[in-house]
């Protein structure tokens, strides 16, 4: 099983005292080259009075474009820790046993602009930028590291149950292997028995079956069927419904029905 997130928009800065960054202690070490070609990058522009408006974000975030500047020696913590926001709090990557954290540790990814994917485990900043950026001295970010996933990942995909919680702009910068059985979970609505896709309480349901997959006692999922039947452990309680489409080419979709 392999689970992928999208990283937040929202991040909590370690606190002062923790160790800097340190590049090659991270997961995926082949990625390195690739990271360190993207934070020179994002540093430089960070610099630039025009980099609020290069890298995409409002005025009000100026503070932590900034902070960019300054990221080789700024403190780092787990990323279960900096990542917050909707999905991060339904998911509770903090608040797990060390079992949870184990499996977590190794079943799950966290796709990244700046790193190109993470475990939760690993030591960063807290930073901003967005997948969807086209980094000047670079290009655009889901092009430059499709390559560089796809060495990664491709082989830890190979035959696995992928399980992709992913938006579109993260989508696009790696797509599992054929190997692999591919499920991308969208989260529905429904109300009055019409149903139309959502977006904000997505990020809190696809949250919710990372911790129950992370959780739940019993054999991981192997495959999309499987993965059906645990999902649907959550109908009831948190889902109305679970539907898995058929399969095809590319990926199969897993829907979850909410009220």
């Amino acid at each position: 099983m392999l689970v992928l997130l999208p990283p937040s928009e929202g991040k909590t800065p370690p606190r002062r005292g923790g160790r800097s960054l340190d590049l090659v202690s991270l997961s995926s070490p082949g990625l390195t080259p690739v990271r360190e070609k993207v934070l020179d990058a994002l540093q430089e522009v960070s610099s630039r009075d025009d980099a609020v408006r290069v890298l995409g974000v409002g005025a009000s975030l100026a503070d932590e474009v900034a902070r960019n500047t300054r990221l080789r020696d700024a403190p780092t913590a787990p990323a279960r820790r900096v990542y917050t926001g909707v999905l991060y709090a339904a998911a509770g990557l903090d608040r797990l046993t060390p079992t949870g954290r184990a499996r977590a540790a190794e079943s799950v990814r966290i796709v990244s602009g700046l790193w190109g994917a993470v475990s939760p485990e690993d030591h960063i900043p807290a930073y901003r930028l967005s997948m969807g950026t086209d980094l000047p001295g670079i290009g655009p970010l889901a092009s430059v590291w499709r390559g560089p996933l796809g060495v990664e990942l491709d082989a830890r995909a190979d035959g696995e149950l992928v399980i992709d919680c992913r938006s579109a702009a993260y989508l696009a910068a790696w797509h599992p292997p054929r190997s692999a059985d591919w499920v991308t979970v969208r989260v529905e609505r429904e109300v009055d028995g019409v149903r139309s896709v959502v977006s904000h309480h997505a990020k809190h349901t696809r949250g919710v079956l990372t911790r129950h997959l992370l959780t739940r006692r019993g054999k991981a999922p192997v495959d999309a069927a499987s993965l059906a039947r645990v999902a649907g452990e959550l109908v009831g309680h948190e889902l109305l419904a679970v539907e898995l489409g058929p399969a095809g080419r590319g990926a199969r979709t897993l829907s979850l029905v909410v009220a």
